[in-house]
């Protein structure tokens, strides 16, 4: 198993993905500059979290045309695994992979907090070691985390079984309470939660660590 970590300029959460990955279940990780066009012996790809290229047009809209991302398609098309954390969920989104967009949050701020999520589907194999209905808590960060879709998209995600997370108590106004969801094959999983910075017993909550440890088998 090795997995592959896309730097663009302005991320900031690839150093704690690897951190997760490597650092507590022991899985060798890469990191991939955004110029990057191989992406052959990598079983997965991360997208991490900060603000690719300052996000000064709209969040994942300049990154998205990163020459890695077009090898990115080819990845998800031969049935690579791809997780998209916070601004990573911006870019699959911008990028088409994932369907629905990111906005500002409802109420215009920037949020930093704990968030209570229930898993919604076990389809994807991202979210394997859960059941339906688990309770988790995943830190969250971000000003651009509103997901929204059209209502046929959201029927879409709903008869697909799509949508992988949803918030008990919804932070950013997100349609239909959507914290992550994944393509219709299940191999591309975008969530606004970080689940790398739920892995550490010191820090008093391991929930994400189910998420990065469905890699393992």
């Amino acid at each position: 198993m090795n997995i592959g970590i896309i730097v663009f300029p302005g991320s900031n959460c690839d150093r704690d993905v690897r951190w997760a990955t490597e650092g507590c279940l022991g899985i060798p990780t890469s990191f991939l500059w955004h110029e990057t066009t191989d992406l052959s012996g990598y079983d997965a790809i991360v997208i991490p979290g900060g603000f690719s290229y300052g996000d000064y047009l709209r969040c994942g809209a300049i990154a998205r045309f990163a020459p890695v991302l077009n090898s990115l398609i080819s990845f998800v098309d031969k049935g690579g695994k791809v997780l998209g954390i916070c601004n990573g969920f911006q870019i699959l989104t911008e990028l088409g992979l994932l369907q629905g967009a990111l906005t500002r949050n409802k109420n215009l701020h920037f949020i930093c907090d704990r968030a209570n999520l229930s898993i919604e589907s076990t389809k994807s194999s991202w979210m394997k070691n859960y059941k339906k209905y688990d309770s988790i808590s995943l830190p969250i960060a971000h000003g651009e985390g509103r997901y929204q879709c059209s209502n046929d998209v959201l029927k879409k995600l709903q008869d697909d079984d799509s949508i992988a997370l949803r918030y008990a108590h919804n932070p950013n106004g997100s349609i239909n309470d959507i914290a992550g969801i994944t393509n219709k094959k299940g191999n591309v999983l975008g969530m606004m939660p970080h689940p790398e910075r739920a892995c550490d017993d010191a820090l008093g909550n391991i929930d994400g660590k189910s998420i990065l440890s469905s890699l393992l088998s």
